[in-house]
């Protein structure tokens, strides 16, 4: 099993490759010359963010603060650094908070650590990747918001089913099979 340590990371972004409606998401992490990219699904990365500040917000309020405002994360806006390949498509992703350095710290698993094989668990799993970022509290609300603007530019939703909206429309459950 392989852990990519990135203690702390120098830039941890969430970005995307490609058209709306066709985005491949992925979560990019920087430590001098080590760049690791993996991929993730769209939801994984949303719901990421969302913990993130739900963390932040009830664990470290004091120093959960703003990018921009002082002590804070510069924001970061640049794209995914290239070139990159991925590394790993990532299947389960962990969040904690590390209390006695008061970070957030996220893990990036391609394997699911719960579903062991009783047959490996004596010898170690060959080929299993780990992505562990830390992040001060503030790196981690600047890592959240850009990841919620990421998230947002993608396809508008349909104001009736909440579906994504093609430029050409789409078949809309709620209008009957209409097209909006």
């Amino acid at each position: 099993m392989t852990v990519q340590d990135f203690d702390p990371a120098e830039r941890f972004v969430a970005g995307t490759v490609g058209p709306a409606g066709q985005r491949a998401f992925y979560l990019q992490a920087r430590d001098g010359a080590r760049l690791l990219t993996v991929a993730v699904e769209k939801q994984q990365v949303s719901i990421l963010a969302d913990r993130i500040n739900d963390v932040l917000d009830e664990l470290a309020p004091a120093a959960a603060v703003e990018p921009g405002q002082p002590g804070g994360a510069p924001e970061d806006t640049d794209p995914l650094e290239t070139p990159f390949d991925e590394d790993w498509r990532v299947q389960t992703l962990s969040l904690a908070w590390d209390e006695g350095h008061q970070r957030i710290v996220i893990e990036c698993h391609d394997h699911d650590p719960d579903e062991e094989d009783p047959d490996e668990s004596e010898a170690a799993p060959l080929g299993r990747n780990t992505l562990r970022v830390a992040l001060d509290p503030a790196q981690a609300r600047a890592f959240a918001r850009r990841t919620a603007r990421i998230v947002a530019a993608g396809r508008p939703p349909c104001p009736f089913c909440g579906g994504p909206l093609d430029p050409s429309g789409h078949v809309c459950p709620r209008a009957n099979g209409y097209k909006r």
